[in-house]
């Protein structure tokens, strides 16, 4: 199971899964040990096969960083916080968990998109 660590400590996931919001957009990136790398990925990816299948999933990537470092950074766009909230606090993801390389560290954190005049749009 993946250590799970905050993003930001005094906010964590369980505190922004309470929060109504639409859309939503997952970010989450994890660190493991380099021999556990394919363990991981095996993991994510049966992880990812559950949650494509879940009410008010939009889409998912999964970003490796450059280098040797086994660092990935995985985004998913939800229609809504209840909608990710119910996949994550699913009892198949949860027991999915498990899967992980116990040298996993997760952060995942909650995020919506901001318009900047000029620059982006909500």
């Amino acid at each position: 199971m993946p250590n799970f660590q905050p993003m930001d400590p005094a906010f964590p996931i369980q505190r922004q899964l309470a929060i109504e919001a639409t859309p939503v957009v997952l970010v989450n990136v994890f660190t493991m040990s380099e021999t556990d790398e394919q363990m991981f990925l095996q993991a994510w990816q049966d992880d990812a096969a559950f949650m494509k299948q879940q009410p008010g999933f939009i889409s998912t990537q999964l970003h490796r960083a450059i280098g040797p470092s086994p660092a990935y950074l995985n985004y998913a766009v939800w229609e809504s916080t209840a909608h990710f909230r119910a996949a994550f606090n699913h009892p198949q993801f949860v027991a999915k968990l498990s899967a992980y390389p116990s040298s996993a560290a997760a952060s995942p954190h909650l995020f919506q998109k901001v318009s900047v005049p000029g620059v982006c749009v909500a």
